[in-house]
């Protein structure tokens, strides 16, 4: 109590306090008010001696810190409040929290400090008279539905609700301390950001943890007590972030976002939908996928049981070939993706052969042996790059028009699309290293977020996306880009963008429509920068959406459930009408 007085009424850090007094307390602002010295400084003695009394009295049933301090601001072009309003402010808000309700003789000691035009400062001891602990539980929610009323009241600038769709903020201290060690941010944010990025692409907890570590992150995983092999949470750290005496400064993921919580995570995990699922995917997407996963699944394998638990676990549908003198031995495989079907209606299934010279299952019985094997290409095709791009962006189109069906009717039904976007974009920004695509999953991060942490029911759109940003992972792991993101890509997300604008915007959500145009800012620019604009051919420069519709194979419009996506016929190397497959 004695330094943040000091504070209050002296002259700052820079000079910035002026006139500080009090407004408003437990007794009148005259009764309270320190006097001032012959060298123009304040006797503080009296004041803290009031103040913290109930504490002493209270003693060790006390709370180790009962000092509770809270500011409150108006904004740059709000009207100049009175001290009258100031103290009706705090007496209202002190009322709201329980810790000074009005009429109540035995409340906690407080007063309201005001040190400059634009706000006031105020300040209590949790210790009531009657030697009763107040409690402080949810406070930030009650000050904050306070405030949104008294700004309704008074006309200030509208602010957003605590409804927890904002991700945690830095302090003052984390952002000092990163300009001091050289960070270029602060390390809540990048944390949430890699955070953000693993979970965006992962499929199982497993993977999620793998890709933490591949990003550069430290990964702390928190055991149960009572079932010491069950995992009940994690933390994460930056290498090169660490607190004065050495150790490194964790963060949980409840830290950093509402939903970034192991358990809220798991969610995404334990659907019953598969991971990626085959349905409107192309042939050089499908077969790039599968490639992928199955030269990941061998690389972590020893034995051909762990392989094949390994491609279940990634929701890869496998069948095995077997001998037919012993019936015991494999001696081949072929996988497939879930609702992936040739045009008879049966499984597209890709044997290991025409996966990769590395993957047939002589190959991978010799490296799990210890014997030479071909090596890995892991480099994509410039067919198959595109067709990601091309899949993704027919995902974001058809959660456009999902979005767009459930606008007015049932907005609740768009809220699982809303927030698988924010997958897909940082999933884009993740495999291109695109920096508008990046400052665009950023600026979206709070419309994406459903209010309370709560998780949104899974739905056909939001599944799309999910799978589309899995899918989009590869790009990344599969040595350099070659090839950027068409324009389609960009102007599909941006499609996508403004149609959750609308919706925000029409339910009145005003901090996630305010997020939405800042994403819309980036992929404008994205969209821009990768069309081929010629001034001899294109007289008047196209909009994005008409940029989408001639990259894009097919209408944007959802296909009935159920119904296959009609054949591709502009993307290189595509071949729906092939015949279903066994092993080799």
């Amino acid at each position: 109590m004695d330094g943040l007085l000091r504070y209050l009424f002296g002259p700052g850090a820079n000079g910035e306090h002026h006139d500080a007094h009090l407004v408003t307390g437990f007794r009148t602002p005259a009764e309270l008010e320190p006097p001032q010295r012959a060298d123009g400084t304040r006797d503080l003695r009296r004041l803290r001696a009031l103040l913290t009394h109930p504490v002493k009295l209270l003693g060790d049933r006390n709370y180790d810190r009962p000092v509770w301090h809270s500011s409150l601001r108006a904004a740059p072009e709000d009207p100049i409040l009175t001290d009258a309003q100031w103290a009706r402010i705090a007496g209202q808000m002190m009322d709201r929290v329980g810790l000074a309700p009005k009429g109540d003789p035995n409340a906690v000691r407080w007063i309201a400090v005001r040190h400059a035009v634009d706000h006031i400062h105020v300040v209590a001891t949790l210790a009531r008279a009657d030697g009763i602990r107040p409690t402080t539980r949810n406070n930030g929610y009650l000050i904050r539905d306070l405030c949104r009323a008294i700004e309704d009241e008074l006309g200030l600038r509208r602010t957003a609700p605590g409804d927890l769709t904002a991700a945690r903020r830095p302090t003052r201290g984390e952002v000092e301390k990163a300009q001091r060690v050289g960070l270029t941010e602060d390390p809540r944010t990048a944390l949430r950001r890699r955070v953000q990025d693993a979970a965006a692409t992962a499929r199982t907890e497993a993977e999620f943890f793998e890709r933490l570590r591949e990003a550069g992150v430290l990964v702390h995983r928190r055991f149960s007590q009572d079932h010491p092999d069950q995992v009940t949470g994690y933390a994460v750290a930056l290498p090169n972030y660490r607190t004065a005496a050495g150790p490194s400064v964790w963060y949980g993921g409840g830290k950093l976002a509402a939903d970034l919580t192991l358990p809220r995570l798991r969610i995404r995990w334990s659907s019953t939908d598969p991971p990626v699922s085959g349905r409107g995917l192309d042939e050089p997407t499908v077969r790039a996928y599968l490639r992928t996963t199955v030269r990941q699944a061998a690389g972590t394998s020893r034995t051909a049981a762990d392989f094949l638990t390994h491609l279940e676990a990634a929701g890869v549908t496998v069948k095995t070939g077997r001998s037919v003198q012993d019936p015991n031995e494999i001696t081949g495989y072929a996988v497939a993706l879930p609702d992936h079907h040739d045009a008879q209606g049966h499984p597209a299934w890709y044997p290991g052969s025409e996966l990769a010279e590395d993957l047939t299952w002589t190959s991978l019985c010799r490296s799990w042996n210890g014997l030479p094997s071909p090596t890995p290409v892991t480099e994509l095709s410039a067919d198959e790059r595109r067709a990601i791009y091309s899949d993704a962006a027919r995902a974001a189109a058809f959660a456009s028009a999902e979005i767009r069906r459930h606008t007015v009717t049932d907005p609740h039904a768009a809220r699982d699309a809303c927030w698988a976007t924010a997958d897909l974009l940082h999933a884009a920004a993740d495999a291109t290293g695109d920096r508008h695509l990046r400052g665009a999953a950023d600026a979206y991060d709070r419309a994406a977020r459903p209010p309370h942490g709560r998780i949104p029911h899974p739905t056909p759109s939001g599944n799309r996306l999910r799978g589309a940003a899995r899918i989009m992972a590869i790009a990344r792991t599969s040595g350099d880009p070659g090839l950027q993101p068409p324009a389609a890509l960009a102007s599909a997300l941006l499609t996508l963008i403004d149609t959750i604008g609308d919706l925000h915007h029409l339910h009145r959500h005003e901090p996630q429509s305010d997020a939405v145009k800042g994403a819309s800012t980036h992929l404008s620019k994205a969209a821009h920068d990768r069309t081929p604009w010629l001034s001899h051919d294109h007289p008047r420069r196209p909009t994005p959406a008409t940029v989408a519709r001639a990259d894009v194979p097919h209408s944007w419009a959802p296909p009935t459930l159920g119904v296959p996506s009609p054949p591709t016929t502009n993307v290189p190397g595509t071949d729906r009408s092939r015949r279903s497959r066994g092993p080799k």
